[in-house]
Formats: C-alpha cells, structure tokens, sequence
C-alpha cells in the first residue's frame, strides 16, 4: 500500500465520529482481500444512509460515556435504571453465564439450543466483533439497526433520568445492559442467555437472578479489577449463583472450584460439574470442525457435528448441553434426554465468529480472540490439531492492559514469524512496545513490526506465500477482539 492510500484520508475526514468506529469502517472500504461472503450473524453497516446516519448518532452519544474499561463496582446505577423501566429482565428466564474465556461461544452454542426446541431467545454478549448490534440478538440473529436505534430511543428519558439522580452516569456497558433487559420484554422472548461483561457479582448485567448459572473456565485475567488469584476471582464470578439455581461448573482450578461450591452450597443451589455429572466422552477432528460424544446430565449424545475448531470449543459444547438440559429440569425433574436429532441440529448450525475462523485461503488465514494467555494457550493447541501449516506466520495486536508477554509466549511455538502491529482502540499497546516483549519472546530474526494492521496483514501474507502455493503457509490473527473485528473487514467479511 502507498502512504497515499485513501485508508488515512477516511479516517481524517470522520472527525465527528468515535475514532474506533472510523478505522474500522474505513479498512472496510479500502481492502477487501480475497475473503469469503459476509456472514449473517455478523452485520455490516446499514444500506439506509438515514438509518446508518441514526445508527452513527446513538454511536456517538454512547461514545461519551465511561468505556467498558473503566467502572465503578456497584450495581447501584444499572437497577435503579431497571427500576423505572419496571424490572423488564424479571419478565423472563434466564441463563447467566460468567468465566474467563469461552463464554461467547458457549453462549451461542446455548442460544442455538434452545432456538432448535423452538424457543424464543434473547441473547446478550460483549464485546462485539464488528457491529454494536451483534451484541443483542433475538432468535439468534442481531437485531436491525433499526430496532437497535428504536430501543435505545426508547429508554433514553430514563437513562437521562438515572443519570441526573446518580454520582456518576450511567456507563456505556450499563446502557447496552439496559437496552438488551428491555428488548427482551419487549419481543418478548421465552429465555434470555446472558454473557456477563466483567467479574459477576458487580457487573451491570447481574441485576437478573438466573435459573441456570454457568460458569466456564476460570483463569487470570482482569486481576488489576478482579483479583489475582484464581479464588479471587471466582469469589467475584460467584456473585452470579443466586438461590436454589442451578450451577453448571466447567472444569475449573482446584482454588476457584471451593469458593465457587461453598457460594453453591449457601444459597441451596444445585450443582452439576464437568468431568463427573456431565462432559466429553469422544472426540474426534472432522472436515470443518469435530465430531464429539457428549455426556449430559440426561444421558449420551453419540455423533453430535460441531462446526468449531479445537478442544476447548468441544468443552464448550459439553457446558452449553448441560445448561440446557438443567434449564429443561433433566437431571432433577426427568432423567431421560432432550431429543439428540435436535441437539444435532442444533450444534451443526453453530458459528462463532472471530473464534478459530478462516476468512481466506491460498493462503490460509484464520482469526481468533484470544486475548489472554490461557485464551492463547488453548487457540495454540486448536490450530496445531485442526490446521496442516507447514509455516504459520502471526499477526498480533493487543490491548495494553492484557499479559501480552504470557500471550506471546504462548504462540511462540506456532508462529514461524510473527507481525507486531496495532488496532484502533485506544486501549491498543503501542506496537514499539509489543515488538520489545515479542523480539525477547521470539528472537530478533522472527519480528516484523507494521503499526497499521492492512499493512501488517499485507506482509503476513507474503511472508506466508514465500515458500509456493501450495507449501502449506498459513496467517493467524489474534490478540484482540477489535484486532480480529477490524482484520475481519480488511478482509471482506462483512
């Protein structure tokens, strides 16, 4: 790319808009490399420009507010605000799901089940991939944009109002929290599942008492907010076991897994753990995924196709079934299990974006999230199981308030060479700073430094073709979840 190349002038003319949101769309428009057609779960911008316009607007207003970064630790705000809309989140059950990583895509995996036993469902996740929309969805779909600007114009007087009687204003997880509560009473839907943003017993969405609450794997990570040990921090994840729910328990560290079964145990709650009530019993790698045997707490589900890469992603499916069969009573009301036609379907039709995703081929590159070191760790083992690269090249941003050190170190093994860059966010580590802790990882000989992602994107695919067409290079994508969104539309999805 030229330095002229119109990717800097969009950037420079968005001046009214928040900058994130301006360098994505802008790499939206100036590299399309080879990629796949959008996918449906995750939206590009409105064709309107009146609704695109409106969409841009409600952007900017929660633009001003704190980011997800910064917070306050209380619930004070969020149920006040939930008050004067009349509790819409007690309207509905739900499935509340907490833990470090995988918790998107165990969400997912949980919504499509339920959509499958035809139920209507609402589901609410952070942070988004590449539109603010993706974050709430009903019956398995983000909501339009212009549902999303109706909803938000909807609740608006209130949050003035809330924001008018508190200390500080509401924040912008807060109001997105807000707005999914409500568009869920309003479709309505028979069950939300719920992803929590951050901890558990503080966060914004922890104004629901779930029925089912899951917890995935517990590991460090937000230490600076949620402490530094894994009992720590699953003393603050616990905040969403509420009275006489169910607990469905992934396999968890020693330390994290007492404080989460004392929590269980006070307030009369039902437990059910993965590797003893509930797990895996096979797996094998398939053409675009894996073929698995889950045990739930009904019984076996023999030759259940998943569509999703690696062996946490297997673990994933495996909470998701359980929480499922809990939130249908099997296991305390029934013994016997939901109809394994169903689940099949159902987990066959599971995507996940920006998780273990190939965008392109030839040469191959994939996109995945992992933003911490066990996220790093577990994607490391998925892309030696399910992908034959010869030479792997990495193209890594991070934020600068992540472990990027024990994330670096975790690719070190895969990655032939690795392309430092960065993404948009304010948040993002300056990629100086990143190549000093990558070439002491790595090595001085195997680091590339591009600050701008088209350009680190441009290199790591050539670097990846060096050795022929048809030697087996492969680029992965990762450190960020806006890192992963952005490249996703450099490269023509969505």
């Amino acid at each position: 790319m030229s330095d002229s190349d119109p990717f800097d002038e969009i950037i420079a003319n968005e001046t009214d808009r928040d900058p994130d949101l301006a360098v994505i769309e802008a790499g939206s428009r100036t590299l399309r490399t080879q990629g796949g057609p959008p996918e449906a779960d995750v939206p590009a911008r409105p064709a309107d420009p009146e609704v695109d316009k409106a969409l841009r607007e409600v952007e900017a207003e929660l633009a001003t507010r704190w980011g997800e970064t910064k917070l306050e630790p209380s619930v004070s705000r969020i149920a006040a605000l939930m008050d004067v809309l009349g509790e819409p989140q007690r309207s509905y059950p739900s499935i509340h799901i907490t833990g470090t990583n995988g918790k998107t895509s165990t969400a997912r995996m949980i919504e499509a089940l339920l959509g499958a036993f035809e139920l209507r469902t609402g589901r609410y996740t952070s942070p988004h991939v590449q539109s603010i929309t993706e974050r709430i969805s009903l019956d398995g779909a983000p909501i339009s944009a212009e549902r999303f600007i109706e909803t938000y114009e909807d609740i608006k007087p209130y949050i003035e109002m809330i924001d008018g009687q508190q200390q500080y204003r509401l924040s912008f997880f807060e109001v997105l929290t807000g707005m999914a509560y409500a568009a869920f009473a309003d479709a309505p839907v028979d069950v939300a599942v719920v992803e929590v943003g951050m901890g558990g017993s503080w966060d914004a969405t922890n104004v629901t008492d779930g029925d089912v609450a899951v917890v995935t794997p517990i590991d460090l990570d937000h230490t600076d907010r949620l402490g530094e040990t894994h009992a720590a921090i699953a003393g603050e994840k616990a905040g969403v076991i509420k009275q006489d729910a169910t607990v469905i328990l992934a396999q968890q560290p020693v330390d994290a897994a007492q404080v989460l079964l004392k929590k269980a145990v006070e307030v009369d709650a039902t437990v059910a753990r993965e590797g003893l009530e509930f797990g895996i019993v096979s797996r094998q790698v398939a053409v675009g995924g894996q073929l698995v045997t889950l045990r739930g707490l009904g019984g076996e589900y023999e030759e259940v196709y998943l569509p999703l890469h690696g062996p946490y992603q297997a673990h994933n499916a495996a909470v998701a079934l359980a929480a499922v069969e809990a939130f249908f009573g099997v296991g305390a009301q029934r013994a016997e299990r939901l109809d394994i036609d169903t689940v099949r379907k159902a987990f066959a039709a599971v995507s996940s974006p920006g998780r273990l995703e190939v965008v392109r081929r030839s040469p191959t590159v994939v996109l995945d999230a992992a933003h911490n070191p066990a996220g790093a760790r577990a994607t490391a083992e998925a892309v030696g199981e399910a992908f034959d690269f010869s030479r792997l090249i990495g193209v890594v941003g991070a934020s600068g308030d992540k472990n990027v050190r024990g994330l670096l170190e975790a690719f070190e093994p895969i990655f032939a060479e690795v392309v430092i860059t960065q993404n948009s966010s304010h948040r993002a580590m300056d990629s100086d700073e990143l190549a000093a802790i990558a070439v002491e990882v790595f090595g001085e000989e195997r680091v590339q430094v591009e600050p701008r992602l088209p350009d680190a994107l441009e290199e790591a695919i050539t670097l990846a073709e060096e050795d022929g067409e048809f030697a087996g290079g492969g680029v992965l994508v990762t450190g960020s979840v806006i890192t992963v969104g952005e490249a996703r539309l450099l490269l023509g999805r969505g």
